[in-house]
């Protein structure tokens, strides 16, 4: 069970007190919150961890809620830490926001409530393990984990912790994905035979020189429980995707959200395939290692394929999702163009993408369910299985032969070596 936070308790103290205690000065209306604004006792208070490309960008959205304040971010990078912290006391109008290198600096404040992490994916599960047990309720963006066992561990203590925990799959908040879903669950596709995810390639890096740490950058901190290597400019920041040591290519940054919404079209959010085959080619040499081309085939129990493209059939536009059934099909993409096989699916579409509005919609999502303890449209469980069945798509890659999974145990069947790969050695002093 949560603990009442003190903001909480000073909140529920101070209606008591006003009842026998006159207060002896005139409080602002916008404290009371009677001229439209959120009283500071009804807020939900945050702090900010990455703040990255996809960080900043999360930060700015949660700026404009009026109900949530953010006291405190944090970033190895003095750049982004700095231009963070400049940002969130523009918004503010002071100077008031608390600027960290430490992640644990942030998790120690009593008056912060929740916090929103956008570090690169090796660090999700610590950082969101280490939050939900200081108390904080977590917005996450995805891959949940790097591995199924830190997967699990992550959805294993959130549930202990009764944690309202948010993973950053957007489009699940996005009203053209949900669509497509609606519309696999209907009875007008018939019975579903194929669910298919479009990515992009993946990129190459030719080998890269070793270069001095950038003043500012906490190279070592950034590298945290991942294996230590020389510094390189190429492989922090954006360009830690493409590493086996800190992501999992396009199958775990674009899988994460595409493999979720067939899950969620199939039904499966809290199961998934248990055969996996397919191909790939590999980078022969360079900096980056995750697959450049490749296609993989999951297929569940009931016979239906999830079908993982590294690129677009021709002609068929941006990255997205199509699902095939016995009677019909719909396809949606990242530019919210919506197609189907009939003009009755079509007639159902009565609403338009808002370029990306909907990410705003998926941070609202989390702090009503943070005021309610609902539980969120993206939450542990459902994020870890959608993020299994990319991590065992990866293992499939990279042993280069079928396997089978199975979903109740979480572990291979008949595949030693694949058992394997599904927990990685962290770095000291991190662990789970």
């Amino acid at each position: 069970m949560r603990q009442i936070s003190r903001r909480l308790f000073l909140k529920n103290g101070m209606v008591a007190a006003t009842a026998v205690v006159a207060a002896p000065y005139v409080i602002p209306s916008s404290a009371l919150g009677k001229d439209g604004s959120v009283p500071p006792s009804e807020r939900i208070t945050m702090g900010a961890i990455g703040l990255g490309g996809q960080g900043i960008h999360n930060l700015r959205n949660f700026l404009t809620c009026d109900d949530l304040r953010i006291l405190a971010v944090c970033d190895v990078d003095t750049n982004h830490r700095v231009g963070a912290k400049n940002t969130v006391d523009s918004a503010y109008g002071n100077k008031d926001c608390s600027a960290y290198n430490d992640f644990r600096d942030i998790l120690t404040r009593k008056d912060v409530d929740t916090v929103m992490i956008a570090t690169p994916d090796h660090w999700h599960a610590v950082t969101s393990i280490e939050a939900a047990k200081a108390g904080k309720d977590i917005y996450c963006e995805k891959p949940i984990s790097l591995t199924i066992a830190e997967g699990r561990a992550v959805a294993d203590t959130m549930k202990r912790f009764g944690t309202v925990y948010q993973s950053g799959t957007q489009r699940r908040s996005n009203g053209c994905f949900r669509f497509a879903v609606d519309i696999a669950h209907s009875s007008m596709l018939g019975r579903l035979r194929t669910l298919h995810c479009y990515y992009h390639n993946g990129p190459t890096c030719p080998p890269q020189k070793l270069e001095p740490i950038p003043k500012g950058f906490d190279y070592d901190m950034w590298l945290g429980p991942a294996p230590f290597v020389p510094y390189t400019r190429r492989r922090c920041h954006g360009s830690f995707r493409w590493i086996y040591d800190y992501s999992g290519g396009q199958l775990t940054d674009l899988g994460a959200h595409f493999n979720d919404l067939a899950q969620w079209a199939h039904g499966s959010q809290y199961t998934g395939p248990t055969e996996y085959e397919g191909w790939a080619r590999f980078p022969k040499d360079g900096l980056f290692n995750t697959p450049v081309r490749f296609e993989v085939v999951a297929t569940y129990p009931d016979g239906v394929k999830m079908v993982l493209h590294d690129e677009s059939e021709p002609g068929r536009g941006p990255r997205g999702n199509k699902f095939v059934g016995t009677e019909g099909w719909v396809s949606v993409d990242d530019t919210g163009k919506i197609t189907a096989s009939s003009k009755a699916i079509m007639r159902k579409v009565n609403f338009a993408q808002k370029g990306y509005a909907f990410m705003t919609d998926h941070h609202r999502n989390f702090l009503d369910c943070v005021k309610t303890r609902a539980r969120t449209i993206a939450p542990a469980e459902v994020a870890h299985r959608s993020t299994t069945t990319c991590h065992v798509a990866n293992i499939c890659l990279r042993l280069g032969r079928k396997v089978r999974w199975n979903p109740q145990t979480e572990r291979f069947v008949d595949n030693p070596e694949a058992d394997r790969m599904l927990a990685r050695t962290m770095r000291g002093p991190w662990h789970l």
